[in-house]
């Protein structure tokens, strides 16, 4: 129906998560529709984000300078560790106000019908930190899927021993639901309802 290059950019942005054949179209649609202006600077970003961009060396959060400007800001709570599965969730976190810690991105969940075990995520980095820093208190702000219960029990069994507090983020926090799609509000009332883990 459509000539072949309008094709391949609609299939191109089919890829993207979250966008099927319709929002394709209409993505390619509104590029078109753009001023050659605006689709440099689309383009330029892609770019400079693609180039510049990368993982803190100490947290796993996605920046553009390393260590991050949270991993740096000298006025967080070194004391205090949350653990997330995506950059999207320390986001999320971030912005509710509610946490002044530091952070450690775990790269995903544990899902072993995607081929996702332990060590496809950064758990091992996560261990080296706990022996390295002076952490109080963990964390564990996961959202509470099958995976990410999954993850829960996995993290609170190798921590545990360790005899750091460790709590979870529960209050308000529907079963089954991403962290990243929470409210502010809601991530302040879990974080602020947070429940000590005591593994078995």
């Amino acid at each position: 129906m459509y000539a072949e290059t309008l094709t391949k950019l609609i299939e191109e942005l089919k890829k993207m998560p979250g966008i099927g054949p319709k929002s394709a179209q209409r993505l390619a649609f509104y590029i078109l529709q753009s001023s050659g202006k605006d689709v440099e600077k689309l383009l330029s970003s892609i770019q400079q984000a693609k180039e510049r961009l990368k993982h803190c060396s100490l947290c796993f959060n996605i920046t553009d300078v390393d260590p991050c400007k949270i991993c740096s800001n000298g006025n967080r709570d070194i004391h205090s560790l949350c653990v997330v599965a995506e950059p999207k969730d320390l986001v999320a976190i971030e912005r509710s106000g509610e946490y002044n810690g530091k952070y450690h991105v775990l790269g995903g969940l544990i899902s072993p019908l995607d081929g996702i075990g332990p060590e496809n995520l950064r758990i091992r980095e996560l261990l080296r930190r706990l022996r390295k820093e002076k952490i109080a208190e963990i964390i564990l702000a996961i959202s509470p899927t099958t995976e990410g219960e999954a993850t829960n029990i996995y993290l609170a069994k190798l921590i545990k021993p360790l005899g750091i507090k460790l709590t979870r983020v529960a209050y308000g926090l529907p079963i089954g639901a991403d962290m990243d799609y929470a409210d502010e509000a809601t991530l302040s009332k879990a974080f602020q309802g947070r429940k000590e883990i005591f593994s078995e």
